[in-house]
């Protein structure tokens, strides 16, 4: 038996996993930012509810291993920042600890459980506040010893001009410190920066897409603009990967007619043609960080056996 950790900037959330097909999620707790002691410790009560001793602990968190220090980077809590984490963990609980990024847990749970099963290679992608992706081949994570691949939400690469007709897109400043992410514009906020640039209106994203799907001319416009710029990088990806699906994850994922463009679009770019959706809404719909983090260690015990 492992347990998995979801680890988020507001919540710590645990699960229980005997098997690929039997993992049960536990409750959830604060989490502590700021106070590595008090970290350890939700962990450790965490465990103890289960009232089981687990073989391991493997852990979904929004941050990134170095694959030569080990230590992680996670900004949002600071008290893990800069930490050997796997190893810092190991030593506090007496557990194995493994640490994955949690889009490439979220593509973990998909090519295991969710829309991606059947298939050799998948590409998670994520749409959410920002843009996100995780790779696994053969069942593997591309990932294992961490790294960013998947990556494709950053790098100066977006259009300088989208839409039809073309309309000049800026550089938008991103938060890694380049120009011209699709992670400036791919996301929920990326979405409404574009609804900003080109006329001048301060909606949310959940606006923007309500008036799209009633015909508003101005949504629509910036509905065309989005889809144009995040499919071609989305297409490149697929050549570079061989991914034959993409089940994408975050809040846009919900919006199926706007998956159904950028599938649309994403198919006309791409080399090797498709006559059935390849970017669609992902399956895991309840605590992917969870599954894939669980799979992750569920795979690390039976090879350590």
């Amino acid at each position: 038996m492992i347990i998995s950790f979801d680890i988020g900037g507001s919540a710590i959330k645990g699960g229980i996993a005997h098997s690929e097909t039997d993992i049960v999620p536990l409750g959830r707790r604060p989490t502590p930012k700021n106070d590595f002691t008090a970290f350890v410790e939700t962990l450790r009560a965490i465990i103890a509810e289960t009232g089981e001793a687990p073989s391991r602990i493997a852990l979904s968190i929004a941050g990134v291993v170095d694959p030569d220090t080990q230590r992680l980077i996670c900004a949002n809590i600071p008290c893990i920042h800069g930490r050997t984490l796997a190893a810092d963990l190991e030593a506090d609980l007496g557990l194995p600890a493994l640490i994955a990024n949690d889009a490439d847990c979220f593509a973990m749970a998909e090519a295991g459980l969710g829309a991606g099963v059947g298939h050799r290679i998948v590409f998670g992608a994520i749409l959410g506040t920002g843009v996100g992706g995780g790779l696994v081949a053969d069942g593997r994570l591309v990932n294992e010893a961490g790294g960013f691949a998947g990556e494709w939400g950053h790098g100066p690469i977006i259009a300088s001009a989208a839409g039809n007709p073309p309309v000049a897109i800026p550089a938008y400043a991103c938060g890694c410190g380049q120009k011209g992410c699709v992670d400036t514009v791919g996301g929920a906020r990326g979405l409404e920066r574009l609804h900003k640039t080109l006329h001048d209106l301060d909606l949310s994203s959940e606006e923007i897409i309500g008036q799209w799907r009633q015909g508003e001319e101005k949504a629509t416009r910036t509905i065309d603009v989005y889809v144009d710029l995040v499919a071609s990088p989305l297409a490149l990806t697929i050549n570079i990967t061989g991914a034959t699906i993409v089940p994408v994850g975050g809040g846009l994922s919900n919006v199926e007619p706007l998956l159904a463009e950028l599938d649309h679009a994403v198919r006309a770019r791409i080399l090797r043609k498709f006559d059935r959706p390849l970017v669609v809404r992902s399956q895991c719909r309840i605590e992917p960080g969870l599954i894939g983090a669980a799979l992750l260690g569920l795979k690390a015990e039976a090879a350590a056996l």
